[in-house]
């Protein structure tokens, strides 16, 4: 049974002072086609003893139209550039609003401690749904729900083609922050850098690639296209997905690692936690997905630039600073040869990432329009690192939950609250694959 979201309000909150109207335009990475969507954000919070609903409502809204002056583009309209024959886009800025939804739900908080039952069970957590990012719909949504046992969710969902996972945390860190009585405008803020757009500094001509690229190096397997040899597209979109999430604490993530080790080559001495805990994630996967042995698969994930990049990119940056590693096997090697071999991919994709390897994705994005394909593919997507947990509004404290809307077929890490060294992997898989998953993901072996 679905549980039921009432809509209370839903109001267009603008910026509390004047801004700049203009129309910026977007950088090749922030207008990759593949990034035309809602990144949506589910923050699930306990309030303090005597908070008082309405006055946590219309601090919610004071909060956010503050925050809308130093980050206005938020509150303008992207469309593709007029007359441009290309894919680049623009933002129009003249400060049309942002939407904000107050909502009342039969959902309680003890729900968020597992997967969700099916994918789109919390969809109306974040009741807009923005189906093209391109019709001139808000490019922010900000969902107060209050659940029925007293607790509220915060329903979030921004523009990718405006900002990354980096650059969307520290603008709810600033918008969390000014919900705090004592603050009254962003520069009074402590914790959160002021907001920098400057998209210019990831666009061609600007970003000249190097005539001394290294060939091996500036290969982009993400942008290849792989056979589809067992109707692997059509599963994933005919199947029921089945939502699962698995916590690794510290004690099971050293246990992959020592895994790692012992089916590592001689010369590989160190693996972050991320390369293996992805390598067991996508080997696990792909042994329940039961595919063909010759079929070609990818494990793509995001990788920030900001740092990576020469000159670095300034601090507050919150545009798409970021560019997708690739790993990719047979699934025979990726299946037989162990963990560590899963890892050395994850790893090697990694250190092939830098300054000339942006520079040459902004060249491919900017000339050949390229983007990844779905065949073979699982995305992986590291919230865990953000920040999210640590988004503290006035009257609410921190988040007791932080994830998706919707659990999909992309996986998500997650933090795990008051668990700083543990991570949360959520994905959805096919029903005829997800006993078999669940299994593996909980069994460490090589």
């Amino acid at each position: 049974m679905e549980s039921l979201v009432h809509v209370r309000e839903a109001t267009i909150v603008t910026p509390s002072e004047p801004t700049p109207t203009e129309v910026l335009s977007l950088s090749a990475l922030d207008s990759q086609l593949f990034l035309r969507f809602t990144i949506e954000y589910l923050l699930v919070y306990k309030p303090e003893p005597g908070f008082e609903p309405r006055a946590v409502t219309a601090r919610f809204k004071a909060a956010l139209a503050k925050a809308l002056v130093s980050y206005y583009p938020l509150a303008g309209r992207v469309r593709a550039k007029v007359d441009d024959g290309s894919t680049d886009l623009e933002v129009v800025c003249g400060a049309q609003g942002v939407l904000f939804i107050e909502a009342v739900s039969d959902h309680d908080v003890n729900e968020f401690d597992r997967a969700p039952r099916f994918v789109t069970q919390w969809r109306k957590l974040l009741s807009f749904h923005v189906a093209d990012v391109l019709k001139g719909a808000p490019p922010l949504v900000v969902q107060l729900t209050w659940l029925n046992d007293g607790n509220a969710a915060l329903g979030v969902g921004i523009n990718h083609c405006l900002c990354d996972g980096i650059g969307s945390a520290e603008f709810l860190n600033s918008f969390a922050e000014l919900t705090s009585t004592c603050q009254s405008s962003f520069a009074e803020l402590k914790f959160a850098p002021k907001p920098i757009w400057d998209r210019h500094l990831l666009n061609p001509p600007l970003f000249k690639p190097s005539v001394n690229n290294n060939n091996n190096s500036l290969c982009h397997l993400e942008f290849n296209r792989v056979p589809d040899l067992c109707g692997f597209l059509h599963r994933f979109s005919s199947e029921r997905l089945v939502p699962t999430s698995f916590i690794f604490n510290k004690t099971s993530l050293n246990e992959l690692r020592k895994i790692v080790f012992s089916t590592s080559r001689v010369d590989e001495s160190y693996y972050t936690s991320f390369e293996v805990l992805s390598a067991h994630i996508w080997r696990s996967w792909a042994r329940a997905l039961n595919l063909p042995s010759n079929q070609i698969l990818k494990l793509l994930f995001s990788i920030n630039v900001r740092d990576r990049v020469k000159p670095s990119l300034p601090r507050g940056y919150y545009g798409n600073a970021f560019v997708l590693g690739c790993a990719q096997s047979s699934v025979k090697d990726l299946t037989e040869k162990g963990l560590g071999y899963a890892a050395m991919q994850v790893k090697r994709a990694k250190e092939r990432v830098d300054s000339e390897f942006v520079k040459s994705v902004v060249e491919s994005l900017s000339q050949r329009r390229a983007s990844p394909d779905s065949v073979g593919v699982l995305i992986l997507s590291q919230w865990s690192r953000l920040g999210l947990e640590k988004v503290e509004v006035g009257g609410m404290g921190k988040p007791v939950h932080v994830g998706p809307i919707c659990c999909d077929r992309y996986c998500l890490l997650l933090p795990v609250i008051n668990q700083t060294d543990a991570v949360k992997a959520m994905v959805a898989v096919p029903s005829s694959a997800a006993h078999t998953y669940q299994h593996l993901i909980r069994s460490f072996s090589s």
